[in-house]
């Protein structure tokens, strides 16, 4: 089967956003920016700190960024939303609390009619994200 991975957009603040990510997350993260690229000849002296690509890996937790976009420039939108699934609700908790810091909560951590705990909200980054602990899906726990 194929695997989607999440690749996200900055606007010159990639690497503090990656940063935060591993921080939260755990992993290994690995950055390049335009200067340390083939392409930095190619482009203005003011981007050779841009993060041309940004990965952090943790597992099968893969999430990717970059601070270059399209001729239209950064658009935020309601488009997309990143959906954490925890494997305990000590981790689910833990992730909302650190991820959901300094941005808007807009569905505190509860559990839903289906039992699982559940929680949304915009991280200081402007993306949207879900973090779900399913109780049904982690019999053990």
């Amino acid at each position: 089967m194929s695997q989607i991975n999440v690749y996200l957009s900055f606007k010159g603040n990639c690497r503090e956003a990656m940063n935060f990510y591993k921080n939260v997350l755990g992993g290994q993260l690995e950055i390049q920016t335009v200067g340390e690229s083939p392409m930095a000849a190619q482009m203005p002296p003011q981007m050779k700190d841009a993060v041309l690509h940004a990965a952090l890996t943790n597992g099968k937790l893969i999430l990717m960024g970059s601070d270059l976009v399209g001729k239209k420039g950064l658009i935020k939108g309601t488009a997309a939303t990143l959906s954490l699934h925890c494997d305990s609700e000590q981790d689910c908790r833990a992730f909302f609390s650190k991820l959901s810091e300094g941005g808007e909560i807009g569905h505190p951590l509860e559990t839903t009619f289906w039992g699982a705990l559940m929680g949304d909200f915009t991280d200081k980054y402007g993306n949207q994200w879900l973090t779900i602990y399913d109780k049904s899906a982690h019999p053990s726990n």
